[in-house]
């Protein structure tokens, strides 16, 4: 029988996956198809690592699936799951490769029903924040000294006890007034803002507490109506928030003039301590008394200066004559004095001047006969340059071509403008110019002849 090998030799075979390279492309697959989601269900089999990891299983009726929650993700969930809880995850699929089973890591949790709770309370905060009533502007500080409290909350709440027992400790002084109102449950959010504009229109409170204790955000939920926040914002007496614990942020906080991050916190942002108090009046009255004693030091001591320099207003008139006609001499001297220095001055320049003083007239005079023999040597020259330029002009008068030609002499010129002097230099038939006195000819030779023929 023949094989494929046999039949076709460029044949390849498939090649090999080990089961981990298998894993591993699944794991990307699912990874890749399936982005992080939310997924809702319910705890089971929880179980906390020595690590810190975190391995669940989460179902609902009819199916589950495997999770698990690394350490780094799982300290910031802010709670324990319990079996049973119904909870929500945002999670990655994957696949855990080293026993091939389909799980989800788990990024973040948080209990059923949190997630819609949240979205309303941003959506309810950012509607509020563009209102303005969390603008800083708008929020009023806190009285210095108040002299009575009035708390919004549960009568049977344990954050009254506290509130209670801090202002007790810290300032028994101050009168405490207590609006009920229930801080959970279904109307609660109306009566706490029924509580709050009962204190605003009394008014007989310095100012309000509105707190609660910790718990879920469904438990808490109550101070994020809007309700809540407007009665607060409209209250005339300024108000401290003092809901859940440090980590728990409601509306009532944002709209609030003060957030604490517990009742007690608040409690003691409300009074300052007693103690406090006496211990500042005890050093006020302390640097008020050495003020004093250190006024009325300096007083004594200007006081004895300024008896030690009075005098009777007799004395003081010759004192001030006295001084006057001191002056009075001085400001004569200082100007006579300038004067006579500055008089002797000029006399000496003056005497100087008259000896270094030029004899004017003798120089006039000299200056005077210079220019007369100046005069008299220039019109000599000219007179003498005039009579030789008239000699030279008649000499070259003399001896102008012009003169002779009007003679009766002619010049001679060949064809390239050369003088000709010598017969020698013409010859017959030669084409010649001839200069007169009056104009000039081109003549044509006819003959030459030479003087000694």
């Amino acid at each position: 029988m023949q094989t494929q090998t046999d039949a076709d030799p460029s044949y390849t075979a498939p090649p090999v996956l080990t089961v981990t390279a298998l894993n591993q492309q699944v794991a990307r697959l699912l990874e890749r198809s399936f982005p992080l989601v939310w997924i809702g269900g319910e705890i089971s089999n929880f179980t906390r690592a020595g690590s810190g990891h975190w391995y669940f299983t989460l179902k609902d009726e009819a199916a589950q699936v495997r999770a698990v929650m690394f350490r780094g993700r799982a300290q910031f969930a802010g709670f324990i799951p319990r079996e049973g809880d119904k909870v929500e995850v945002r999670a990655l699929v994957t696949l855990y490769g080293a026993r091939g089973d389909y799980q989800i890591n788990v990024e973040a949790i948080r209990r059923a029903g949190v997630g819609q709770l949240y979205e309303a309370f941003l959506r309810l905060k950012d509607k509020l924040t563009a209102q303005g009533l969390f603008d800083q502007e708008r929020k009023r500080a806190l009285p210095l000294f108040a002299r009575s409290i009035g708390i919004v909350t549960s009568p049977q709440a344990a954050a009254l006890r506290d509130v209670l027992t801090a202002l007790r400790r810290r300032a028994p002084h101050v009168n405490i007034v207590l609006y009920p109102a229930p801080v959970q449950g279904q109307f609660a959010a109306d009566k706490i803002a029924e509580a709050i504009m009962l204190a605003s229109t009394r008014a007989e409170v310095d100012l309000l507490l509105v707190c609660r204790g910790g718990g879920s955000i469904e438990d808490l939920w109550c101070f994020n109506e809007e309700c809540v926040a407007r009665a607060i914002v409209a209250c005339r007496i300024p108000v401290i928030s003092g809901v859940g614990h440090e980590t728990d942020f409601t509306i009532a906080d944002f709209a609030a003039d003060m957030r604490a991050a517990t009742p007690t916190a608040a409690a003691e942002l409300a009074a300052t301590a007693r103690a406090d108090w006496l211990a500042s009046l005890e050093t006020d009255a302390w640097d008020l008394k050495r003020a004093m004693e250190r006024i009325l030091s300096d007083a004594n001591q200007n006081l004895d200066n300024y008896s030690r320099r009075l005098l009777s207003p007799s004395a003081q008139i010759a004192h001030q004559r006295l001084k006057l006609g001191s002056m009075a001499a001085a400001l004569t001297h200082a100007v006579r004095a300038p004067l006579a220095r500055q008089g002797i001055v000029l006399a000496q320049l003056q005497q100087r001047w008259m000896r270094h003083r030029p004899d004017v007239r003798a120089l006039r005079e000299k200056i005077a006969s210079e220019q007369r023999h100046l005069n008299a040597s220039l019109c000599n020259q000219i007179k003498q340059r005039r009579d030789a330029l008239q000699a030279l002009a008649a000499q070259l008068e003399l001896l102008n071509p012009q003169r002779t030609l009007e003679r009766g002499y002619a010049i001679v010129r060949d064809a390239k403008g050369r003088v000709l002097r010598a017969p020698g230099q013409i010859k017959v038939n030669q084409q010649l110019h001839v200069r007169l006195a009056e104009g000039s000819a081109e003549v044509n030779v006819a003959g030459v002849q030479s003087l000694l023929e």
